[in-house]
């Protein structure tokens, strides 16, 4: 993967960002997760699959735009 970035457009406040890098920071191979909520993205580094990033985001209540 080495580095992907994602709008979760559903992303309110400081809950919403510590439960989005909780759960995907749990992701196997995610080396870095950054939240900003003032422009609802996710930036991720490491190896793991995009697909996983996603569903880890779906997992915590969030949907990613396409």
């Amino acid at each position: 993967m080495g580095e992907l970035q994602l709008r979760v457009p559903g992303m309110t406040c400081e809950h919403c960002v510590r439960a989005i890098s909780s759960s995907v920071g749990d992701v196997a191979g995610v080396t870095a997760v950054q939240v900003d909520l003032s422009t609802t993205t996710v930036h991720v580094s490491g190896a793991a699959a995009p697909e996983q990033v996603r569903a880890a985001i779906a997992d915590a209540g969030y949907q990613v735009a396409p």
